[in-house]
């Protein structure tokens, strides 16, 4: 039998669709989204979530691929990659040092 559950999709009242998923990140690029949420915040001046980082991200690097010639990456993607590729580290350092960047005492 198959675990795997087929998330639900919504229409929302903006013409856009949503779906919740779980995904599983490296304490790094939370750290990014974090980041990217305090952006877009500062930028909308009101709270933003997570959520919002994410799906703000998603549609920059989707219009960035559109944009850029066959084969060139789009810069959201090479830099999420590139914290990826980052050897690895313990859990606990992963997550002090996620919080640090986050609070912006890193």
């Amino acid at each position: 039998m198959n675990d795997r559950v087929t998330p639900a999709m919504h229409a929302t009242p903006d013409g856009e669709a949503e779906i919740s998923l779980v995904v599983k990140l490296p304490w790094e690029d939370v750290a990014r989204l974090g980041q990217e949420a305090g952006r877009l915040a500062s930028q909308m001046q009101r709270p933003v979530t997570l959520d919002e980082a994410v799906s703000h991200r998603l549609r920059s690097v989707r219009s960035a691929a559109h944009a850029k010639p066959a084969g060139e990456q789009p810069a959201a993607v090479a830099s999420t990659a590139s914290v990826s590729s980052l050897p690895p580290r313990p859990p606990a350092e992963q997550a002090r040092q996620a919080i640090e960047r986050i609070n912006g005492s890193a």
